[in-house]
């Protein structure tokens, strides 16, 4: 197991800094939140758009820091590491102290707007099957095996990030599938990270509330295959933005999409699974896959290209694609047996919604409904977007995703306003929008409860309240059986 723990005055060497005070001072963990700084810690102090860590650096030295990381000279208690930019050698800073993790583990980064949760988790679930040991970092889960760790975010801040490789290297991980959101790409959260494989999924609109417009979003997810030390690029070429970055890339590019190295032909999806041929540099495959709708397909066949870069055979990727976990809240049955199908899917954005109503419409014996809200505090732009796209449902129902601290109606407004006519049903309680969708349908339909995914809870006026989607779908169809003339649709509600 690597040594963790630098001098301060290595750590300086590393990142062109300057050292006010001690270079000998030993640093074993690196933290940019001063609640979690302790003996041996460097605290860096970053300016953010709300706070500046530099506030904080006496409640730093207070917890046991030994060093602080500062843009300018405080005269604080410890030894100061000065820099020219703090949120710039925060990874550096983290990766040196703890002994470059993925210098010594692959790394495979996912980034993309629809996909990176279910595409990570294939790559566990793949190489978990081959006899690797996967670690998995994002929206879902953080975890090692049954190992379950710590991460607020998609991709955690550049000192937690490689914290977490560290730590799953030190649990025996030989493999980590980690979402790489654009968030993380443009604020620098996985600096100092080498990929061994860096995959793209796809580009729809998303997150102008951050990034100010598509060029902007485009350019933030091109910097993993610009900026970075990567070692093979897996990209969905079917998709126009990742046809230009297979077309530019630097590295080695394993391409998924009609006619590339890895495309799908003979598909064939239900319920109960999923059939296709994998084409695969030339060579046929047929799969047993237990996933759901050609978009799965997709992201299983990107999954597949990132286990192929790290040298697992086709035969490998094969059995694991016949083996793979479904991924909790992505396109997942909720309705077990029951004639009216029932599935919950994170999709929240226009292209999300249109593409799960695309999969139910092939599946369904009968209409397709959908539930769906737009968060708050979130790119407004997209809403009147996403409203249009639920319209291609039979029926919709617009209710409260996670309005956080904007008033719903004033959300369920936006999104209402890229709506022409009628076909949307307003309810803004999303446990009675859940039900009156559940109660609307008829055996053969497909509701489709959309927007929330895994989550347990909802936020609202900044408090997070308990509230599950498959639970509260559960409960109604519980609810249903046991009073089957109360549904609002027609025939027996026996599964």
């Amino acid at each position: 197991m690597p040594v963790r723990g630098k001098k301060l005055g290595d750590l300086a060497v590393e990142v062109g800094g300057f050292i006010h005070g001690d270079p000998d001072v030993l640093v074993v963990d690196v933290t940019h939140d001063s609640r979690h700084a302790g003996e041996g810690t460097l605290y860096v102090a970053i300016r953010g758009s709300h706070f500046d860590g530099h506030d904080f650096i006496a409640g730093a030295v207070s917890a046991g820091s030994t060093a602080v990381c500062v843009d300018h000279f405080t005269g604080s208690e410890v030894s100061e590491l000065e820099v020219v930019d703090t949120r710039e050698v925060m990874g550096p800073l983290s990766a040196a102290v703890h002994g470059d993790p993925s210098a010594t583990v692959a790394v495979v980064g996912v980034t993309g707007t629809n996909g990176k949760t279910t595409v990570t988790h294939y790559v566990e679930s793949i190489t978990a099957t081959a006899g690797r040991t996967p670690g998995l970092i994002g929206t879902v889960h953080t975890r090692v095996g049954d190992h379950a760790l710590t991460s607020e975010r998609t991709t955690p801040e550049a000192t937690d990030f490689q914290r977490l490789l560290a730590e799953m290297r030190d649990l025996g991980a030989d493999v980590i599938a980690a979402e790489i959101s654009s968030h993380a790409l443009e604020l620098g959260r996985v600096s100092a990270t080498k990929f061994a494989v860096a995959a793209f999924t796809n580009l729809s609109q998303d997150h102008l509330d951050f990034h100010g417009d598509m060029d902007a979003y485009r350019v933030a997810k091109e910097r993993l295959f610009l900026d970075y030390e990567v070692g093979t690029a897996v990209i969905n070429v079917n998709d126009p933005v990742g046809k230009g970055i297979a077309s530019t890339a630097q590295m080695p590019v394993i391409r998924v999409g009609p006619d590339a190295d890895l495309w799908v032909e003979n598909l064939d999806t239900s319920f109960d699974g999923t059939f296709f041929d994998m084409v695969v540099f030339g060579d046929r495959r047929r799969i047993s896959a237990p996933i759901i709708g050609a978009f799965n397909v997709e992201n299983a066949l990107v999954a597949a290209g990132c286990c192929l870069a790290l040298g697992l055979s086709v035969d490998e990727v094969v059995a694991g694609l016949g083996l793979l976990v479904p991924v909790p809240g992505r396109f997942e049955l909720v309705s077990g047996a029951f004639p009216i199908r029932v599935v919950v899917d994170y999709a929240h954005t226009p292209e999300g919604i249109r593409q799960a109503i695309s999969v139910a419409r092939d599946l369904a014996m009968g209409r397709v409904i959908a539930v769906f809200g737009a968060g708050g505090d979130r790119d407004r732009e997209k809403r009147p977007l996403m409203g249009r796209a639920a319209t291609e449902a039979d029926l919709a129902v617009l209710t409260s995703d996670n309005p956080r601290s904007e008033d719903p109606e004033a959300i369920i407004r936006d999104v209402m306003s890229g709506v022409e006519g009628s076909g949307i049903i307003v309810e803004t309680d999303r446990r009675r929008a859940i039900e009156h969708a559940i109660r609307a349908a008829s055996p053969g339909d497909v509701v489709l409860i959309l927007g929330k995914g895994h989550e347990t809870g909802q936020e609202i006026g900044g408090r997070v309240s308990p509230f599950d989607d498959k639970v509260v779908a559960r409960d109604v169809l519980d609810r249903m059986v046991r009073a089957p003339d109360s549904g609002g649709g027609s025939g027996s509600m026996s599964p």
